[in-house]
């Protein structure tokens, strides 16, 4: 059991880090709170991590309640879920922004906590499918505690890197933001098509 919440917990934290694409992120973090003091920034990244952190619990339990309710087999989502997130990757890998937070600097700043920042940029429609495909992956109690802390977990990276975005902008400038950004949409790529060929399989299995 332990073995299987360990392996679980370690390729969860990896999978929602990555899904959260956490450089880009902290490039649209550092866009939209440009200006702001330091005392408000932190308040903003726990109030938007907290946020993602709900939401994302939420969708970890909801996916066979929603498959059952629609109607459609979690393959069949998986190749949707898989094909969205495939091309939210390539909108990374070249532009360097998700496809779905095109222009969000430019939203009403009065409270950007949970949204524009927890949603869509941080939790947007391919990371949703995403979530909700992994939740109903996993069957056994250490496999879902081990999914659980492994999106906590991803969350708290994800808070600290937004903690230093100052020290990685003036380190890494925007250029080498863009470049990591860039990287995690390849990662991404790849997730994208391991879930859809999983789909596929498991649909041309049923049949």
């Amino acid at each position: 059991m332990l073995e299987t919440f360990f392996s679980t917990y370690i390729s969860s934290t990896i999978r929602f880090l990555f899904l959260l694409a956490p450089f880009f992120v902290v490039t649209m973090f550092l866009a939209l709170t440009r200006g702001l003091p330091a005392a408000e920034k932190v308040s903003i990244i726990r109030r938007a991590c907290i946020s993602a952190f709900v939401l994302g619990l939420v969708l970890f339990f909801a996916g066979p309640l929603l498959f059952s309710a629609v109607g459609i087999t979690l393959n069949s989502f998986r190749i949707g879920a898989g094909s969205l997130l495939f091309l939210t990757a390539i909108s990374l890998v070249t532009s360097g922004t998700r496809n779905h937070a095109t222009g969000l600097p430019e939203e009403d700043r009065d409270d950007i906590a949970v949204v524009p920042l927890a949603i869509p940029v941080m939790i947007g429609p391919a990371t949703i499918g995403a979530i909700l495909v992994y939740g109903a992956e996993l069957k056994t109690a250490p496999e879902v505690i081990g999914g659980l802390l492994g999106l906590v977990s991803s969350l708290f990276i994800l808070g600290v890197l937004l903690r230093l975005s100052g020290y990685l902008e003036k380190g890494l400038g925007k250029t080498g933001l863009n470049i990591l950004s860039k990287i995690s949409g390849l990662i991404l790529s790849a997730m994208a098509a391991e879930i859809v060929l999983t789909g596929i399989a498991g649909f041309m299995a049923s049949t």
